[in-house]
């Protein structure tokens, strides 16, 4: 089935959130569903490292236990905001208003959109075009399904979304929810229509009301937050979006890095401090070293922070970028705020023909 598409499932522990990026692996466009709002530098960063062009970001409804990254991530690529049109005025922000029937391309692939209202009144289920994945929401989760004692939540609707609108496709067809709280990752139709013990089995819709109405949950946490967030799609009152550095364009690797371009580091060498890790023998190889960079081997590292500027930014840098990476890491557990690793490290600095000194360092050189 994925021969077909591009896909991947992310994971938020603090919401225990699912989020879903979903590409045509010819056109490279994307789908995106379910953002979270702390998540957003490790989702654009998987875009952009697979090289997709995301087309439009989707939430199977307004949540309340998290913001969503919607806003975001539209401000980053461009991309349009899917929601569901039953929210009426009081969603703000998208510009993609789905209801039942509607279909969202990406390439040559596409969701088709069913409404499954019960959870909230704008709930939407996505089911690709194979029928192969749905991605319910919060309408039916894996052996359970969403509360419905607020936001214009109905047991009764609930009911009729699954069994009318979920449990009437194929029986292989993979359930993928927005949240699950025991680190089960999928489903199928099959089983839930089997297994579900709110609504699978035998259980008819005084079963499912009933179960429903006496759950006496707390209601979430982030509830009075989370709500009037995701009403504007998002986006923070003040406007801002959140950068992972002020001093400089850092960007956000998808392994969770803290990155900047050679360029950059190459314009602006007096306002920072090049701390190279590399070994010393090193130096003298056909990659050169960056003038006035700080030489102190990776494997010392941790035995010598306190040579390390703390009046700006320190900037990593080894042979390709890996082992730099890890000092960074290793600056940040330490308590340095202003850190960043060159991507590419020397071998991108030499591709680029960046200016380097070669030769035995001299005594007045920062060295080991």
């Amino acid at each position: 089935m994925f021969g077909r598409l591009i896909f991947r499932q992310l994971f938020d522990a603090a919401s225990s959130t699912y989020t879903y990026l979903l590409a045509d692996p010819q056109t490279r466009e994307a789908v995106l569903i379910d953002t979270v709002f702390e998540q957003h530098l490790r989702d654009l960063a998987l875009v952009e490292e697979l090289g997709l062009k995301l087309v439009a970001v989707l939430d199977t409804h307004c949540h309340a236990d998290h913001v969503t990254g919607a806003w975001l991530m539209q401000a980053a690529t461009g991309c349009r905001i899917g929601v569901s049109k039953r929210y009426g005025d009081a969603m703000q922000g998208a510009d993609l208003l789905l209801d039942h029937g509607d279909r969202v391309a990406f390439g040559q692939r596409h969701l088709d959109v069913r409404a499954t209202p019960g959870h909230t009144d704008g709930c939407l289920c996505f089911v690709s075009d194979d029928q192969g994945m749905a991605f319910t929401g919060d309408s039916l989760l894996i052996r359970g399904a969403g509360r419905c004692d607020f936001q214009q939540g109905s047991a009764h609707t609930l009911f009729r979304s699954i069994t009318e609108q979920i449990f009437s496709l194929p029986d292989e067809c993979l359930i993928y929810p927005a949240h699950d709280y025991n680190g089960r990752t999928m489903s199928s139709v099959a089983e839930e229509r089997r297994h579900n013990p709110r609504i699978g089995g035998q259980a008819d819709e005084r079963d499912f009301v009933g179960f429903m109405e006496n759950l006496n949950l707390p209601h979430p946490k982030q509830l009075a937050v989370a709500v009037p967030a995701n009403l504007r799609s998002g986006r923070p009152e003040d406007g801002r979006v959140p950068r992972p550095a002020d001093w400089g364009p850092v960007r956000q690797s998808y392994a969770g890095l803290l990155e900047i371009e050679p360029e950059w580091v190459a314009e602006h060498l007096d306002e920072v401090q090049v701390l190279d890790v590399r070994l010393r023998d090193e130096m003298d190889e056909r990659l050169g070293r960056i003038a006035g960079a700080r030489l102190i081997p990776l494997n010392e590292l941790r035995d010598r922070l306190a040579e390390v500027a703390t009046d700006r930014p320190v900037i990593a840098v080894c042979h390709a970028g890996m082992r730099s990476g890890q000092a960074s890491v290793i600056l940040r557990q330490a308590g340095l705020t202003r850190v960043a690793n060159m991507r590419g490290g020397m071998l991108q600095w030499h591709q680029l023909g960046l200016p380097v000194e070669r030769g035995a360092l001299r005594a007045s050189q920062p060295t080991s």
